[in-house]
């Protein structure tokens, strides 16, 4: 029996307004914010198991925008159900089949298309939570495109050595308390990125932090939290900043 994997409770998020629009690009819709002024810096955001309209990863994408960055979270799931919190933890495995965080190659690349052909993005990395951690940490082994990536706190793939050949610098956010990833995983990973990796990478473990932490609205989060949320979403930003 699988626990719940996300201690936020989606069911009373607060409503967010949102800064940004929808468009159609080929077969996929996305969600996109521009900054305030023209750029050539693209950040492709890649949501979590509640899908591509979920507040809080609108939030995220509007708060990247804001720093400067053409953001755009497409729908990943390509119109299927995401995950919702009402849905049975018994049927996650079999969703899962359906909904692999590794082949997000061809979406991927719909919108590295769109990006530098139609917004003029010179520049682009990538960030994702949770299941779109899982896809970054994927994708920043597979496609050189993209030139910098963050993953926040995604289940650790143990297998082939292949999985530590990082393209481009790369930063993994883990919560300590996270009971989805334990910091054995963690310490792990960190071994073998340095046997491995000829690129940048850093990971970090954040105090007292549970799955899901760095996505929360401000009006979601809990004093004790706070600090913590907005340390990891700096550092996710500056890593953006120095390499993209």
């Amino acid at each position: 029996q699988m626990a719940d994997p996300f201690l936020y409770d989606t069911g009373e998020r607060s409503h967010y307004g949102c800064l940004g629009h929808e468009v159609q690009i080929e077969y996929l819709k996305a969600y996109v914010c521009r900054p305030s002024f023209s750029t050539d810096k693209a950040v492709i955001v890649v949501h979590d198991v509640f899908g591509w309209r979920f507040p809080d990863i609108r939030y995220i994408v509007d708060l990247i925008a804001g720093h400067g960055y053409i953001t755009i979270c497409p729908d990943f799931f390509k119109g299927t159900e995401p995950w919702k919190s009402t849905d049975h933890w018994a049927d996650f495995p079999d969703w899962m089949k359906n909904h692999d965080p590794m082949k997000v190659d061809k979406e991927a690349d719909v919108v590295l298309k769109y990006l530098k052909e139609q917004c003029g993005a010179k520049k682009i990395g990538v960030v994702g939570f949770s299941w779109g951690g899982m896809a970054v940490h994927h994708l920043m082994l597979k496609n050189p495109q993209l030139t910098a990536g963050v993953s926040l706190y995604g289940r650790i793939v143990r297998d082939s050595e292949e999985r530590y050949s990082l393209l481009n610098p790369t930063f993994f956010i883990f919560g300590e308390k996270d009971h989805t990833i334990s910091l054995d995983q963690i310490f792990l990973l960190e071994d073998k990125l340095k046997q491995y990796c000829k690129v940048p990478y850093k990971i970090k473990v954040y105090p007292g932090q549970v799955h899901g932490f760095a996505q929360l609205k401000p009006e979601d989060m809990k004093p004790d939290d706070k600090p913590y949320i907005e340390e990891a979403r700096r550092d996710m930003i500056d890593w953006i900043k120095m390499f993209v």
